[in-house]
């Protein structure tokens, strides 16, 4: 072990202690092999090893940030330890306080927990939809972009704001032609449709959606079946849209009808579509930007929160890919 260094910060009491440093100090451990170095406590003191002068004082900034948002009864995961450290060059200290302690709420689960905005982008994600009726959500996996969709309409659902909500979403994998396939409509396209039963199932347990999907509140369809509607009085989100094709986006977004929302959400950077095949969704952000009334959120990989080893596979696989592509 390197020369110690032992960071300026103090703690308020002992649940805030607790809070930063995580269940069995695996925020620590996080944090550690997040930053590639050794931090470790002794007491109620925090020390790191193998850092210089500089990094040693970025880590009691990140500590200060992590202790104010703790000693507010804000239970720290390892999740927003990652997010906090990955923010802490680009943005003020109070602006990541103001995240965690200033939270826009979207909707309460099932089992009664909170859900709110957990990142900026997040945070501009839900006023933006909030504010126009045709959103575009862009940006790797991981982001939030589907389940943050899916949990505002079921809020906007219960409150009365809306009557319907419809989820779709293209089947590449099949061609989007389902006829090929055994059992009726729903077992066709059940799995190309998976997150967003898991996002359902967390917001209004699993008899309540089967139940709101029996009365068609809830409809759950391929793209293909959106053909001739006008959807009004409706939330629709349309999943995985960098897999349609121009003409599929287009008879999409012109289904928009009076009292509704739509909510397209995709990843320009994982498109299934054979090779000449235009992305829809490409097509679309080049064509509209400009129109008002229509909002693009576009995420990075900041947004993006994994366990650090995740991050360090992906980092290697990256490397790898540009070598021998």
């Amino acid at each position: 072990m390197g020369k110690l260094m032992k960071l300026d910060v103090m703690f308020h009491d002992s649940s805030t202690f607790r809070n930063v440093l995580g269940s069995q100090d695996r925020n620590l451990i996080v944090l550690s092999r997040l930053l590639q170095t050794q931090i470790f406590t002794k007491g109620a003191e925090i020390f790191v090893s193998d850092t210089n002068e500089a990094d040693k004082q970025k880590l009691d900034k990140l500590f200060q940030i992590l202790i104010m948002i703790a000693s507010n009864n804000i239970k720290l995961s390892e999740r927003d330890i990652i997010y906090i450290a990955k923010l802490q060059d680009e943005v003020e200290a109070d602006a990541i306080i103001d995240l965690y302690l200033q939270r826009d709420v979207i909707c309460k689960s099932f089992d009664g927990k909170l859900i709110y905005a957990k990142t900026f982008s997040q945070k501009e994600y839900l006023k933006a939809i909030k504010q126009n009726d045709l959103v575009f959500a862009v940006g790797p996996a991981g982001t939030g972009k589907t389940y943050v969709a899916v949990m505002h309409a079921i809020q906007a659902l219960k409150v009365g704001k809306i009557k319907k909500l419809i989820l779709t979403r293209p089947a590449v994998e099949a061609g989007e032609n389902l006829g090929f396939l055994p059992g009726d409509l729903k077992e066709k396209i059940d799995p190309y449709l998976r997150p967003l039963y898991d996002a359902l199932y967390e917001a209004l347990g699993i008899k309540a959606t089967e139940e709101l999907i029996e009365k068609g509140v809830i409809e759950i369809a391929p793209l293909a079946y959106m053909r001739g509607r006008t959807l009004e009085n409706a939330y629709v989100i349309l999943d995985e849209a960098q897999n349609t094709k121009a003409n599929q986006m287009k008879l999409f977004l012109t289904r928009l009808g009076f009292n509704s929302k739509m909510v397209v959400t995709g990843d320009i950077t994982q498109i299934d579509l054979k090779e000449k095949e235009v992305s829809g969704l490409v097509h679309a952000l080049k064509l509209l930007d400009d129109i008002d009334g229509i909002f693009i959120v576009r995420f990075s990989k900041i947004d993006v929160i994994r366990h650090p080893l995740v991050q360090k596979v992906l980092e290697k696989y990256e490397e790898y890919e540009s070598k021998y592509r």
